[in-house]
């Protein structure tokens, strides 16, 4: 018999403005040394920006499926400090930056207790089935403004 929120996905939370997403590092995560392969730090992160958008009440899925367009990841830089390894407990914290017309810029970190193992700078726009940036609807910016607090700075720039 289903236990109603028990047998729901692990959602993360937004506190103080920033978005906090936990999780842990399975067998399939590692290479054969028990270290987490680099590019699953990329995962993590995804996964938390997409926890954070549903946190948001942004409906990413409906607005792809209504032909508005899906995020792209338009820019990254990642720097590795320490490894995660085997079982261990991890927290990606998620904080917007900059929203702009068509593109929001995202600071991730990903860490174990108070260290931080990865973090990275991200820009993701709007992109349109034409393969190019779009607006982001109105209450999606205004969404953000509201839940990820005074951290973040809106533009009317018209570039992504």
């Amino acid at each position: 018999m289903p236990h109603a929120d028990l047998d729901l996905p692990t959602q993360g939370r937004i506190v103080a403005g920033e978005h906090r997403f936990a999780l842990r590092v399975y067998f399939e995560d590692t290479d054969l040394s028990g270290i987490v392969y680099h590019a699953n730090y990329l995962r993590y992160m995804e996964r938390a920006r997409s926890d954070m958008l549903r946190q948001a009440g942004i409906d990413q899925r409906a607005h792809q499926e209504s032909g508005g367009g899906a995020y792209a990841v338009t820019a990254l830089n990642i720097r590795y400090r320490a490894p995660a390894k085997l079982d261990d407990a991890l927290l990606v914290v998620t904080r917007l930056t900059k929203v702009r017309a068509a593109s929001v810029d995202i600071h991730q970190r990903v860490m174990r207790g108070g260290e931080i193992l990865t973090e990275a700078d991200v820009t993701a726009a709007l992109v349109g089935a034409a393969g190019r940036a779009v607006r982001q609807p109105r209450d999606w910016i205004a969404a953000f403004a509201q839940v990820m607090g005074e951290g973040v700075t809106t533009s009317g720039d018209q570039r992504s």
